[in-house]
């Protein structure tokens, strides 16, 4: 059975609180995490990551998406916490 690849997409404005949502995403996904990281402060060849961010209705860094959806805790403008990032389903190996 082919295992579905579930697209983490972290944004960040290269601060530490925003390296340690890095770490913790990647200590927490399992192998059908495909991870990318932008950070906005250094910007993109393109104006996608900018544009990401309006998409998804980001407001505040760091912040985590998982597969095309804000995760709870970056919808309500709170911390990334382990919990929210287990809500999403990160760490849990896709079907």
């Amino acid at each position: 059975m082919k295992v579905k690849k579930r697209l983490v997409e972290i944004f960040t404005a290269g601060c530490p609180v925003c390296s340690d949502t890095v770490k913790l995403v990647r200590e927490m996904a399992c192998e059908s995490c495909e991870i990318r990281v932008y950070d906005l402060n250094a910007g993109c060849e393109t104006n996608q990551c900018r544009q990401k961010t309006e998409q998804y209705g980001i407001r505040r860094l760091p912040a985590v998406v998982v597969d095309g959806k804000l995760v709870g805790c970056c919808e309500n403008q709170n911390p990334v916490s382990p919990a929210a990032l287990a809500a999403a389903g990160i760490g849990r190996c896709c079907k």
